[in-house]
């Protein structure tokens, strides 16, 4: 019998090795797993990168071998760390599937944010949309909120607040987030929207011009200054439905944030 708890290593990013992603849950149906940050989900532009859908390939061979597929059921952008869920065959992809489509499944972040939300509990129920097509952007990807945008909702509650780097430091938050919708840059738009940017996000952070400045000239010390995380601090903590929960810790980087 395989064991259940296996992990996969290689390198990527020009030759730096990438964390372990390690297997929070496994069943005969579907596979539970703790993403890195950095980490890409699925290939897209033509690279030499490995990717979670590489290492899934190499992880479940037995299961493609003997008529099994790989579904990615719940997928992460490449900088948000935690818990992605992959079926193993096309009937556990269909139930899955539709258990995300009747919103049967309960999602947790945790996110470190610039800012002290004023309560510690708040819902942002703002619609979004692309925001290219409201307004001038010179990002294609980047959303906002706005009246005639797509109905979405996220619950928030203040778990911890501090100044980084002592007293008359920066103020930062950890946040709890609950998306009750699942729209793209969800999470990061409302926390935006709020005035509460998430640490390290270069789109929605502090200046998206950031995002830009990445794309052409990679991380640099003037972004460390400005961001101080080289990933937005975005960590998918638990997921929760009929079938199963799956818990992620906090990881290394955004819990040496936490003063």
């Amino acid at each position: 019998m395989r064991a259940t708890v296996r992990a996969l290593r290689w390198e990527i990013d020009e030759g730096s090795p990438t964390p372990d992603f390690t297997i929070l849950s496994e069943t005969d149906d579907w596979i539970a797993l703790d993403k890195p940050a950095h980490l890409l989900v699925h290939p897209s532009l033509p690279t030499h990168r490995e990717t979670l859908w590489d290492g899934l390939k190499c992880l479940l061979a037995y299961e493609l071998v003997n008529g099994g597929q790989i579904s990615i059921i719940t997928r992460l952008d490449r900088e948000t760390s935690g818990v992605v869920l992959v079926a193993k065959h096309s009937r556990a992809a269909r139930q899955l599937g539709l258990t995300m489509q009747r919103g049967l499944f309960s999602k947790t972040y945790l996110a470190v944010v610039f800012g002290w939300p004023v309560e510690d509990a708040f819902t942002i129920d703002g619609p979004l949309r692309r925001a290219g097509e409201v307004e001038a952007s010179a990002v294609w990807v980047r959303q906002r909120v706005h009246p005639d945008g797509r109905p979405s909702r996220t619950d928030f509650r203040v778990l911890q607040r501090w100044s980084h780097g002592g007293d008359d430091g920066l103020p930062l938050a950890l946040v709890e987030c609950a998306p009750r919708t699942g729209r793209m840059h969800q999470i990061r738009v409302h926390l935006s929207h709020a005035g509460h940017g998430i640490v390290g996000d270069k789109l929605y952070g502090r200046d998206s011009r950031h995002y830009l400045e990445f794309i052409e000239q990679g991380w640099t010390p003037s972004m460390e200054r400005e961001l101080i995380l080289n990933r937005q601090a975005l960590h998918a903590h638990r997921l929760s439905w009929e079938g199963g929960d799956c818990v992620s810790p906090l990881p290394r980087d955004m819990a040496g944030l936490i003063g």
